[in-house]
């Protein structure tokens, strides 16, 4: 365990030296053997999506060739932030290993408490307007894949 977080630690750090983006790392295991092994991109890719997390997650499906991860492991730097958790979950991950916490990185800049807020129905407000459109449209490929005989179901 210890050493796939100190890959973790190494590769934030390499990512920092290199100007692609925050202090966060993250390395997915499978059977022991490192799958991915990532820094946060975010400013390399200009991709406000390119957490640790999400890019080691992304990597190690590429390279498994599945979007099933229900036999790998994450580690991370930091505890993941809302999205990285839920892409943690979608990809079934069923174990999470973190340094710091989301405290120790709000502390620096990176401060997800509105959004934990609003999920966990502590504020009803965010800043993104909503407004539904076209539904009868949007339903028009749902019904489409509801009788796909050879959909792959995720």
């Amino acid at each position: 365990m210890k050493k796939f977080i100190q890959l973790a630690i190494a590769e934030a750090e390499r990512g920092l030296r290199n100007g692609d983006g925050g202090p966060f790392g993250a390395v997915i295991v499978r059977a022991g053997k490192i799958v991915a092994c990532v820094h946060n991109e975010v400013v390399k890719n200009s991709d406000p999506t390119a957490h640790a997390e999400i890019v080691a997650i992304r990597a190690a499906a590429r390279k498994l060739k599945k979007f099933d991860l229900s036999d790998c492991e994450i580690y991370s730097t930091c505890e993941p932030c809302p999205m990285c958790l839920a892409a943690i979950l979608w990809a079934r991950i069923p174990r999470l290993f973190f340094g710091a916490t989301r405290d120790d990185a709000a502390k620096i800049g990176f401060d997800d408490a509105k959004i934990y807020d609003f999920l966990a129905g502590k504020i009803s407000k965010i800043p993104l307007a909503k407004k539904q459109v076209a539904r009868r449209e949007c339903l028009a490929p749902f019904a489409k894949w509801a009788n796909l005989k050879s959909k792959i179901k995720y």
